[in-house]
């Protein structure tokens, strides 16, 4: 057996310019982390060679791996010829919550089934192929920065250039702004998932429109302003960044927000917090607030809900238990 762990992540800023749409006509950048919450995907020969089994929210078991019916377990085992094995995936939080689960969910399969063939993939190659299936062979309307986030992990400035390739800046803080800053920022799960790519493509449609265009350009900026208020140990100017950027997040797609978001983002500036955003591409999921330690329990009870506990990790995507017996013994 294989086992791999590949974290969810959290955008800071820039989410959106990382759609095709957009970089290729003007670059783009997004800030990011990822965080201690993982997609987990093992891996065993099945008892039944003629077989495959998967496991996630449904169980298939099927003869041809060419009958399976999730997109990317089917694309991914195809591409590599894998087949009479059993494969699980479970996770730390639901899907469609606004924290890169899909593309997490890529890599950790791609590095699951790369480990399993014997095949050595750096984690910037683990990225690109997770973008490769999940946006030219099965037309999902996302961008690339989850995929990235995933797999290589860490706080990092992102960049992604018009002829579509990505470079990775890692953001260099202090320790102890570091560990402030995670002190600081507060994630609130609403109790709903969406599914992000209706809304990302109207967000793709949008980007005719000159003014969601220059809104999505001033996001860029902020995420590079963003990055240097960490780098200067100026915490509280990241929190009203923070603040600036979800405001013109919020104009950019129809379904990004919605009356009882908007009701909580409100209360939660009211009860303190300096600024925050709907994590992902929106409709549900996560709300993140950069809040003082101070007023975080008036935070807590303006909303009438508690904190999901989360820290900054650096690993990416990694493998966490191989078993004794090699494959193809």
């Amino acid at each position: 057996m294989i086992i791999t762990k590949t974290p969810f992540r959290i955008s800071f800023g820039g989410g959106g310019s990382d759609i095709p749409s957009f970089y290729e006509k003007h670059g783009g950048c997004v800030l990011s982390t990822s965080i201690n919450k993982y997609i987990y995907i093992s891996i065993h020969p099945y008892f039944y060679p003629h077989q495959t089994v998967l496991k996630y929210s449904k169980t298939e078991i099927v003869d041809d791996i060419g009958q399976i019916n999730h997109p990317i377990f089917n694309c991914a085992l195809n591409e590599m010829g894998i087949k009479g094995v059993e494969i699980t995936s479970t996770a730390d939080i639901p899907s469609n919550t606004g924290l890169g689960s899909s593309s997490a969910f890529t890599v950790g399969l791609l590095h699951t089934l790369s480990c399993y063939a014997g095949k050595y993939n750096s984690k910037t190659r683990l990225a690109e192929k997770a973008c490769s299936i999940e946006i030219e062979k099965l037309g999902s309307p996302i961008g690339k920065q989850d995929q990235y986030a995933a797999a290589l992990g860490g706080l990092n400035f992102f960049k992604f250039n018009k002829d579509g390739a990505v470079s990775c800046e890692p953001v260099m803080l202090s320790t102890d702004t570091k560990r402030e800053l995670q002190r600081r920022l507060m994630l609130f799960y609403l109790g709903t998932t969406r599914p992000a790519n209706p809304i990302l493509q109207e967000q793709q449609q949008n980007m005719t429109d000159e003014a969601k265009v220059k809104n999505l350009l001033d996001m860029c900026q902020l995420a590079q302003e963003m990055r240097i208020t960490l780098e200067n140990d100026d915490l509280s100017t990241f929190g009203s960044i923070l603040h600036e950027s979800w405001l013109l997040k919020r104009t950019l797609a129809s379904g990004i927000t919605n009356h009882e978001i908007d009701e909580l983002y409100e209360k939660g500036l009211a009860a303190g917090a300096k600024g925050g955003k709907l994590l992902g591409a929106g409709g549900g999921g996560f709300l993140l607030f950069y809040c003082e330690r101070d007023r975080q329990e008036r935070l807590c009870v303006a909303l009438g809900m508690r904190p999901t506990q989360f820290s900054f990790e650096q690993d990416g995507t990694s493998v966490v238990y191989i078993g004794d017996k090699y494959w193809g013994e």
